[in-house]
Protein backbone atom coordinates (compact mmCIF):
# COMPACT_ATOMS: atom_id res chain seq x y z
CA UNK A 1 0.00 0.00 0.00
CA UNK A 2 1.09 3.35 -1.38
CA UNK A 3 1.38 5.56 2.07
CA UNK A 4 1.26 9.83 1.80
CA UNK A 5 2.08 12.38 4.48
CA UNK A 6 -0.67 15.18 4.56
CA UNK A 7 0.93 18.04 6.26
CA UNK A 8 -1.39 20.45 8.51
CA UNK A 9 -0.43 23.79 8.81
CA UNK A 10 -2.89 24.32 12.17
CA UNK A 11 0.36 25.01 13.97
CA UNK A 12 2.61 26.24 11.10
CA UNK A 13 4.10 29.95 11.76
CA UNK A 14 0.42 31.77 10.53
CA UNK A 15 3.06 34.72 9.83
CA UNK A 16 4.67 33.32 6.99
CA UNK A 17 2.57 30.44 5.70
CA UNK A 18 3.87 30.64 2.10
CA UNK A 19 6.83 30.24 2.87
CA UNK A 20 5.78 27.25 5.28
CA UNK A 21 4.37 25.45 2.35
CA UNK A 22 7.24 26.14 0.08
CA UNK A 23 9.67 24.06 3.07
CA UNK A 24 6.84 21.38 3.55
CA UNK A 25 7.14 20.65 0.21
CA UNK A 26 11.02 20.30 0.10
CA UNK A 27 10.51 18.55 3.44
CA UNK A 28 9.00 15.77 1.44
CA UNK A 29 5.23 15.77 2.13
CA UNK A 30 2.64 14.71 -0.65
CA UNK A 31 -0.21 17.54 0.21
CA UNK A 32 -1.22 19.98 2.37
CA UNK A 33 -4.61 20.14 4.50
CA UNK A 34 -5.73 23.51 5.62
CA UNK A 35 -8.16 22.96 8.68
CA UNK A 36 -11.24 25.31 7.94
CA UNK A 37 -13.25 25.80 11.63
CA UNK A 38 -16.47 28.28 12.00
CA UNK A 39 -16.19 28.42 15.81
CA UNK A 40 -19.74 26.71 15.66
CA UNK A 41 -19.23 23.02 14.41
CA UNK A 42 -16.16 23.17 16.63
CA UNK A 43 -15.36 25.81 18.87
CA UNK A 44 -11.90 27.74 17.24
CA UNK A 45 -11.84 30.01 14.19
CA UNK A 46 -9.23 29.26 11.43
CA UNK A 47 -8.30 30.63 7.86
CA UNK A 48 -10.52 31.47 4.89
CA UNK A 49 -10.19 30.70 1.45
CA UNK A 50 -8.79 33.88 0.67
CA UNK A 51 -5.60 33.12 2.58
CA UNK A 52 -5.24 29.53 1.23
CA UNK A 53 -5.62 31.11 -2.30
CA UNK A 54 -2.47 33.75 -1.25
CA UNK A 55 -0.81 30.82 -0.55
CA UNK A 56 -1.29 28.72 -3.27
CA UNK A 57 1.63 29.96 -5.73
CA UNK A 58 4.21 29.43 -2.89
CA UNK A 59 3.49 25.01 -3.82
CA UNK A 60 2.96 22.50 -6.26
CA UNK A 61 1.80 20.70 -3.42
CA UNK A 62 -2.19 19.57 -4.07
CA UNK A 63 -4.34 21.62 -1.34
CA UNK A 64 -7.28 19.73 0.37
CA UNK A 65 -9.97 21.65 2.60
CA UNK A 66 -11.00 20.12 5.41
CA UNK A 67 -14.25 21.99 6.06
CA UNK A 68 -14.80 21.96 9.92
CA UNK A 69 -17.84 24.44 9.28
CA UNK A 70 -21.73 23.71 9.39
CA UNK A 71 -23.94 23.80 6.11
CA UNK A 72 -20.59 24.13 3.95
CA UNK A 73 -22.66 24.28 1.00
CA UNK A 74 -22.41 28.29 0.13
CA UNK A 75 -18.71 28.18 0.53
CA UNK A 76 -17.69 25.28 -1.42
CA UNK A 77 -16.71 26.70 -4.66
CA UNK A 78 -14.75 29.37 -2.92
CA UNK A 79 -12.05 26.99 -1.48
CA UNK A 80 -12.12 25.03 -5.32
CA UNK A 81 -11.16 28.48 -6.75
CA UNK A 82 -8.69 29.17 -4.16
CA UNK A 83 -6.84 26.20 -5.79
CA UNK A 84 -8.08 23.01 -3.55
CA UNK A 85 -8.26 19.85 -5.06
CA UNK A 86 -9.90 17.94 -2.48
CA UNK A 87 -12.67 19.47 -0.64
CA UNK A 88 -13.83 17.10 3.16
CA UNK A 89 -17.13 18.23 4.52
CA UNK A 90 -18.26 16.08 7.55
CA UNK A 91 -21.16 14.16 7.48
CA UNK A 92 -22.21 15.44 10.54
CA UNK A 93 -22.78 18.93 9.12
CA UNK A 94 -24.56 18.02 6.06
CA UNK A 95 -28.71 17.71 6.31
CA UNK A 96 -27.88 16.79 2.03
CA UNK A 97 -25.20 14.97 2.27
CA UNK A 98 -25.07 13.05 -1.11
CA UNK A 99 -26.35 16.67 -2.64
CA UNK A 100 -23.18 18.51 -0.93
CA UNK A 101 -20.72 15.69 -2.20
CA UNK A 102 -22.68 16.43 -6.25
CA UNK A 103 -21.95 20.16 -5.15
CA UNK A 104 -18.02 19.56 -4.85
CA UNK A 105 -17.82 17.50 -7.56
CA UNK A 106 -19.56 20.25 -10.03
CA UNK A 107 -17.51 22.81 -8.94
CA UNK A 108 -14.22 20.40 -10.30
CA UNK A 109 -13.17 18.85 -6.62
CA UNK A 110 -12.64 15.88 -5.59
CA UNK A 111 -14.94 15.03 -2.47
CA UNK A 112 -14.23 13.70 1.30
CA UNK A 113 -16.13 12.89 4.00
CA UNK A 114 -14.51 13.16 7.56
CA UNK A 115 -16.37 11.28 10.64
CA UNK A 116 -15.72 12.58 14.13
CA UNK A 117 -14.84 9.46 16.53
CA UNK A 118 -18.16 8.94 17.53
CA UNK A 119 -19.66 8.71 14.58
CA UNK A 120 -20.70 5.55 12.81
CA UNK A 121 -19.30 4.62 9.31
CA UNK A 122 -22.82 4.18 8.30
CA UNK A 123 -22.90 7.40 7.43
CA UNK A 124 -21.43 7.13 4.49
CA UNK A 125 -22.79 3.41 3.25
CA UNK A 126 -25.05 5.80 0.56
CA UNK A 127 -22.50 7.57 -1.02
CA UNK A 128 -19.84 5.37 -1.17
CA UNK A 129 -20.25 5.47 -4.82
CA UNK A 130 -19.54 9.11 -4.97
CA UNK A 131 -16.99 9.45 -2.58
CA UNK A 132 -13.55 10.16 -3.66
CA UNK A 133 -11.80 9.75 0.08
CA UNK A 134 -12.85 9.00 3.64
CA UNK A 135 -11.72 10.56 6.36
CA UNK A 136 -11.55 9.20 9.88
CA UNK A 137 -10.50 11.52 12.63
CA UNK A 138 -8.42 10.03 15.49
CA UNK A 139 -9.18 13.14 17.90
CA UNK A 140 -12.67 15.34 18.22
CA UNK A 141 -11.97 18.16 15.60
CA UNK A 142 -11.05 21.98 16.44
CA UNK A 143 -8.02 21.76 18.09
CA UNK A 144 -4.28 20.93 17.30
CA UNK A 145 -2.05 18.94 19.58
CA UNK A 146 -4.81 16.16 20.90
CA UNK A 147 -3.70 12.74 21.89
CA UNK A 148 -4.44 9.75 19.15
CA UNK A 149 -7.69 7.85 20.39
CA UNK A 150 -6.31 4.20 20.01
CA UNK A 151 -9.97 2.93 19.63
CA UNK A 152 -10.43 4.11 16.36
CA UNK A 153 -8.35 1.00 14.77
CA UNK A 154 -11.58 -1.09 14.93
CA UNK A 155 -12.90 2.02 12.64
CA UNK A 156 -10.48 2.34 10.30
CA UNK A 157 -9.72 -1.44 9.52
CA UNK A 158 -13.88 -0.82 8.95
CA UNK A 159 -13.33 1.90 6.32
CA UNK A 160 -10.78 -0.24 4.66
CA UNK A 161 -13.00 -3.25 4.52
CA UNK A 162 -15.82 -1.39 3.27
CA UNK A 163 -13.80 0.48 0.56
CA UNK A 164 -12.70 -3.12 -0.37
CA UNK A 165 -16.10 -3.88 -0.85
CA UNK A 166 -16.89 -0.65 -3.19
CA UNK A 167 -14.69 -1.89 -5.43
CA UNK A 168 -13.60 1.93 -5.98
CA UNK A 169 -10.43 3.54 -5.57
CA UNK A 170 -10.96 5.43 -2.42
CA UNK A 171 -7.83 7.03 0.07
CA UNK A 172 -8.62 6.10 3.67
CA UNK A 173 -7.01 9.11 5.48
CA UNK A 174 -6.60 9.81 9.24
CA UNK A 175 -6.35 13.03 11.09
CA UNK A 176 -5.43 13.42 14.72
CA UNK A 177 -2.57 12.45 17.22
CA UNK A 178 -0.30 11.13 14.38
CA UNK A 179 3.43 11.47 15.13
CA UNK A 180 6.39 9.12 14.43
CA UNK A 181 4.87 6.99 17.89
CA UNK A 182 1.24 6.77 16.37
CA UNK A 183 1.46 6.46 12.94
CA UNK A 184 2.10 2.69 12.60
CA UNK A 185 -1.33 2.17 14.10
CA UNK A 186 -3.62 3.53 11.69
CA UNK A 187 -1.39 2.01 8.98
CA UNK A 188 -1.78 -0.96 10.27
CA UNK A 189 -5.37 -0.63 10.39
CA UNK A 190 -5.67 0.10 6.71
CA UNK A 191 -4.62 4.14 6.34
CA UNK A 192 -3.45 5.11 3.92
CA UNK A 193 -2.63 8.71 4.44
CA UNK A 194 -1.89 10.16 7.08
CA UNK A 195 -2.45 13.97 8.32
CA UNK A 196 0.43 15.85 10.10
CA UNK A 197 0.04 18.32 12.09
CA UNK A 198 2.06 19.78 15.47
CA UNK A 199 4.26 16.69 15.21
CA UNK A 200 5.70 17.97 11.96
CA UNK A 201 6.88 21.47 13.84
CA UNK A 202 8.21 19.99 16.78
CA UNK A 203 11.50 19.35 15.85
CA UNK A 204 12.14 22.77 13.70
CA UNK A 205 12.81 20.86 10.88
CA UNK A 206 9.64 19.64 9.39
CA UNK A 207 12.09 17.17 6.33
CA UNK A 208 13.82 15.17 9.95
CA UNK A 209 9.92 14.54 11.38
CA UNK A 210 9.30 13.23 7.56
CA UNK A 211 12.06 10.66 8.01
CA UNK A 212 10.94 9.62 10.92
CA UNK A 213 7.68 9.13 9.97
CA UNK A 214 8.89 7.10 7.04
CA UNK A 215 11.01 5.00 9.69
CA UNK A 216 7.67 4.01 11.75
CA UNK A 217 5.52 3.25 8.19
CA UNK A 218 8.32 1.14 6.81
CA UNK A 219 12.65 1.21 8.01
CA UNK A 220 13.19 0.82 3.75
CA UNK A 221 11.52 4.40 2.94
CA UNK A 222 13.81 6.47 5.70
CA UNK A 223 15.73 8.57 4.05
CA UNK A 224 13.81 8.57 0.64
Amino acid sequence: MQHQLVASVLNADLARLGEVCAGLERAGLQAIQWDVMDGHFVPNLTVGAGVIGACRSATDLPFEAHLMIDAPEPYLSEYVEAGCETIIVHAEACTHLHRTLDMIHEAGAKAGIALNPSTSLDACLHVIDILDLLLVMTVNPGFGGQRYIETMAPKIAAGRELIGRSGRDIALEVDGGISPDTIARPAAAGADRFVVGSALYAKGDPAVVVNELKLSLDPTEAGA
